[in-house]
């Protein structure tokens, strides 16, 4: 007698098999070794990798079962041939089926649900199927609303100038007079525009300058993650390129803290004065050494998380953050955080934190210079005060200042903290320009 209930235990397993396979797939090849590797890359891997998913589901529900789920070719057309355009389409055609894809995609989901009702006789269609359905409805309405917002957004001039440094060009905006010059680093996951209420208060006091490292804000993403090392190398290069001449003021919030305690490492005869915002703690241990050969694991993981910028996630965050700061910078700093480039390039810098923090630490004393510590009152982690005190013994000329009512993020977007900053360079620059030490508190 023939076994009935074998083919539906069989579609069964073919179903979940396909979608197990296709998910799969889609994360093994946005890890493939290519030479370049971004967002698009990403994006056209994870496409590719689902479409396998369906096409296996069409191919082996006819093969192996009474079942044949010949619709799935469908979807499995619809992923590969999104992902080509993805992949080599330019960036105005990808632009433009913006406000293509999210229809299409509705549509091919309520067809697909509809035919999959009628030919798919398994628990897997409720269970499994229909989950899957789900999450391409809502990545077509964050499709949607990603174009939707980027269409009807502020437009966004780049202010400053992009500048060649080899690799690749990085964004620099200086404003003000005299001297000597202020450079400030925003922390992990902020660019030149984050900086809008203290740059504009420094100008006012001496010459600023503002820059995007390199895959955030306007400049140019980097092959791999740039760790405090590189951004140092990135930022000397920088400077000499577009003639800002030193001595520096630099001063760091947060990773920035990192990234200028290795520039003053590396050119100490560069950098005249620090300020340590709420720094990251640097290590003392050796650097453990960089990833050998071009391949990045990191690199890849932070491009296959950026992609979910291409159905809204960077806008929805980048919303709800830089409220405080003025308009103009508050709507660069929105614009530039929702791109697939921003994220990736923030996710990349945690990627080599532990490697920047003991690049950092190789600053080990800063003589008799004029260094100031910030440090944020409310909210610190265990050791962290004791770090601060610990940075602020790198120079004999000193002060650690203590912002009461302050977090870590409020000294650079509260309007009530970022005083505390700019006071505290305009502290160094006047002992820089007397030439007499630091006045506490």
């Amino acid at each position: 007698m023939q076994d009935t209930a074998r083919p539906a235990r069989q579609i069964g397993k073919v179903v979940a098999g396909s979608l197990a396979a296709g998910l799969a797939a889609a994360v093994i090849l946005a890890f493939l070794p290519v030479g370049t590797v971004d967002v698009d890359f990403a994006t056209a891997m994870v496409l590719f990798g689902f479409g396998l998913g369906w096409a296996l589901m069409a191919v082996l529900s006819g093969r192996f079962t009474d079942q044949p789920q010949r619709w799935a070719v469908a979807p499995a057309i619809f992923m590969v041939l999104s992902g080509v355009l993805v992949l080599v389409a330019p960036d105005s055609v990808v632009d433009a089926l913006g406000w293509v894809w999210p229809p299409a995609l509705l549509v091919l989901v309520v067809w697909v649900w509809t035919r999959a009702r009628r030919d798919l006789h398994s628990r897997t269609r409720v269970w499994l199927l229909n989950p899957v359905l789900i999450v391409l409805v809502i990545l077509a309405l964050g499709g949607a609303y990603e174009t939707i917002s980027r269409a009807t957004g502020p437009t966004v001039a780049m202010r400053g100038q992009l500048v060649d440094v080899g690799p690749y060009r990085l964004h620099l905006e200086c404003t003000g007079s005299g001297s000597p010059t202020v450079i400030l680093e925003p922390g992990a996951g902020g660019s030149a525009a984050s900086m809008g209420l203290i740059a504009p208060a420094v100008a006012r006091d001496s010459r600023v300058c503002v820059y995007d490292r390199a895959g955030r804000g306007w400049s140019d993403p980097a092959a791999t993650p740039p760790d405090a090392a590189q951004i140092a190398t990135d930022l000397h290069e920088l400077l000499q390129r577009a003639s800002v001449p030193g001595p520096y003021v630099l001063a760091g919030h947060s990773f920035g803290g990192l990234y200028v305690r290795t520039y003053a490492a590396k050119y100490p005869d560069e950098v005249a004065g620090l300020v340590l915002i709420d720094s990251t703690t640097a290590k003392t241990t050796p650097a453990p050494p960089p990833q050998a050969g071009s391949y990045s694991v990191s690199k890849h993981l932070s491009s296959l998380i950026a992609t979910t910028s291409r159905v809204g996630v960077g806008r929805l965050l980048s919303s709800i953050n830089y409220s405080d700061l003025p308009p103009t910078y508050r709507d660069d700093a929105r614009t530039t955080a929702a791109t697939g480039k921003e994220m990736s390039g923030t996710i990349d810098e945690y990627g080599v934190a532990s490697r920047s923090a003991a690049q950092a630490g190789t600053l080990r004393t800063f003589d008799a210079k004029p260094l100031i510590v910030l440090t944020a009152a409310v909210g610190n982690s265990e050791g962290w005060m004791e770090a601060q005190n610990e940075s602020a013994t790198l120079s004999t000329n000193s002060l650690h200042r203590v912002e009461p009512g302050a977090t870590h993020i409020a000294f650079i977007d509260d309007p009530a903290h970022t005083p505390a900053v700019t006071h505290a360079i305009h502290d160094v620059l006047v002992s820089l320009r007397t030439d007499e030490p630091l006045k506490g508190p």
